[in-house]
């Protein structure tokens, strides 16, 4: 199965989306969406799942929820939009990760693109795929492809949006 994964479009669909996420299964969105054309957009190339942001309005939130919890490809996810990082969380996030165990936490927010385990919950794959849209101090438009294979991440690749990051 191969994922795409993305956060803080902020009302903006980078066209280049839909070369990249061309052929994954499905989308899941990190929050921070700005507006419903974006979750058009995204249904078109694959079926998507987002959470809403903080900046997000009704239009938004009526179509997506706080938290999503699913497991795909026997890999179990839990996507919201803002978490913090590891050994950062709050303590309402802590909770349900120590108790629900995810094999993996998407999130947004920051607009900063870090993956890592985090050792304290078992080596749970900690993801922000950065951000995508146009608005907020990020100099390179992100997001993520995963490919899952036999209950675990097979592949994870960092897409740069506007091509090859400057050097």
């Amino acid at each position: 199965m191969r994922l795409g994964v993305i956060s803080d479009t902020h009302g903006y669909f980078h066209p280049a989306i839909r070369t990249y996420f061309a052929g994954v299964d499905e989308i899941l969105h990190a929050g921070d969406v700005g507006t419903s054309e974006v979750l058009d957009e995204l249904d078109r190339v694959a079926p998507t799942r987002a959470v809403y942001g903080n900046v997000d309005g009704q239009d938004v939130r009526f179509r997506t929820s706080e938290f999503i919890d699913v497991e795909l490809e026997g890999v179990r996810f839990l996507v919201t939009h803002i978490a913090g990082r590891p050994g950062r969380y709050g303590p309402v996030l802590r909770e349900r990760l120590q108790r629900d165990r995810p094999d993996i936490l998407i999130c947004g927010h920051s607009h900063i693109l870090r993956i890592e385990r985090d050792t304290k919950l078992g080596g749970m794959l900690f993801i922000n795929p950065g951000a995508a849209g146009r608005q907020g101090l990020h100099r390179v438009k992100t997001c993520l492809r995963l490919e899952l294979r036999d209950g675990r991440v097979g592949q994870a690749e960092v897409i740069h949006l506007d091509g090859p990051p400057e050097r």
